[in-house]
């Protein structure tokens, strides 16, 4: 029977992801918005070659490389906030920076 204020009855009633779940979804994830950071790289270069295209761009794939192996390593929280804030960084270069 389950008993208010059971430690039990209160942690069986949490639905959420296990961490093994959190970490895949992020690695899944980054791996999806690097394939697509790739494929604006190729738009933007096909349009307007600069180095800086390269240089934004570039530091968006490397960045999804490093959540990828920080959420494989179990730093999945450090992970989403560093992929969130670089790429609203990279997107931010790309519209102030870039003709």
């Amino acid at each position: 029977m389950d008993v208010p204020g059971n430690e039990e009855s209160l942690a069986e009633s949490t639905v959420g992801l296990t961490p093994r779940q959190a970490r895949r979804i992020r690695i899944v994830l980054a791996s999806v918005l690097m394939a697509a950071m790739a494929g604006v790289l190729v738009v933007r270069l096909a349009s307007r070659t600069s180095v800086l295209v390269v240089g934004v761009y570039g530091a968006a794939l490397v960045l999804c490389g490093v959540v990828i192996e920080l959420s494989r390593n179990g730093r999945t929280r450090l992970g989403t906030w560093l992929l969130g804030i670089g790429l609203a960084a990279a997107l931010a270069a790309d519209w102030l920076l870039l003709p």
